[in-house]
């Protein structure tokens, strides 16, 4: 069953800007490195907004958020430097 609606996960911001998608939800939609997918995301812990930006995985199942996208994400230089390890909203949704 391809990805055809929205697709909510949570998952923690990684070293590098990158969040792991759950090996669920890749098996269950077939997800493949190839596929561009529309990704917003928000940073729950954090008071900011949500960022759309448009992605696809790599291979080992990481998205990379673009930097200008997280220096959307929060408003303050502090938290900028601790959204490493925050936990975020990703919401999926096919192009």
């Amino acid at each position: 069953m391809p990805l055809t609606g929205l697709v909510v996960f949570e998952a923690r911001l990684q070293h590098g800007n990158r969040f792991q998608l759950p090996k669920l939800i890749r098996w269950r939609y077939k997800l493949e490195s190839k596929q561009a997918l529309k990704v917003t995301v928000h940073a729950v812990h954090f008071f900011g907004s949500y960022v759309t930006f448009y992605a696809r995985m790599d291979k080992s199942g990481r998205m990379t958020i673009p930097r200008l996208a997280r220096d959307e994400l929060v408003n303050r230089e502090e938290d900028r430097k601790r959204l490493t390890g925050a936990v975020l909203e990703v919401r999926l949704e096919p192009v």
